[in-house]
């Protein structure tokens, strides 16, 4: 007599694989991964951008070379920036990411007297310019400074559940900044 499995035998298990598969998607849900993980990245460009606009603070003394309220971002060749952010109506906008002078922050972190920090400046990971400040909008990174008071500020809208919204996890409500809606780091969270 043969032993082996009958049709209906590994039906059964191929269906209940299936269900165990289908459970498993559903609780690690990968689209929200993603967006927590290019959340994640924000937040540490976001950082990176801080330390480095606090350093040319520190060492240059100024921020000569930008508008006074005016906000910049990075926006990539061919598109325009539609989304409404939180205290900026004026814009400019720029192509390149250069850190040495002439990139979507206007200013040569080349002449930090120990260098530059920054071997470019860094963009948002995802790059939408539509849409309100509601997860799904736009996501781009944003600097607006004083030339004044040497202070500045830097925006990004986060997109993952976790981050963003009214969450006891959400950046966005507990930074300290004017705006619950967007991440808000810098010298001066007023501006």
């Amino acid at each position: 007599m043969k032993k082996g499995f009958t049709l209906i035998e590994l039906l059964v298990v191929i269906a209940i694989l299936a269900v165990l598969m289908s459970v498993v998607v559903v609780t690690i849900n990968p689209a929200e991964m993603l967006k927590k993980t290019r959340d994640t990245k924000r937040i540490s460009d976001l950082d990176a951008l801080r330390t480095a606009l606090n350093l040319y603070v520190t060492d240059v003394g100024n921020l000569t070379g930008i508008t006074t309220n005016t906000c910049y971002l990075y926006v990539a060749t061919g598109n325009t920036f539609s989304g409404t952010v939180p205290g900026c109506s004026t814009w400019a906008t720029s192509t390149s990411q250069s850190s040495t002078g002439g990139g979507w922050i206007p200013l040569s972190f080349a002449s930090i007297s120990s260098g530059s920090p920054l071997a470019a400046l860094p963009i948002d990971p995802k790059l939408t310019y539509t849409g309100g400040t509601d997860v799904g909008g736009w996501h781009a990174y944003i600097f607006k400074g004083s030339t004044s008071t040497v202070t500045f500020k830097l925006m990004a809208n986060m997109e993952s559940a976790y981050y963003s919204g009214t969450s006891s996890n959400s950046v966005e409500n507990t930074d300290g900044g004017t705006s619950p809606e967007v991440y808000e780091v810098g010298s001066d969270l007023n501006l």
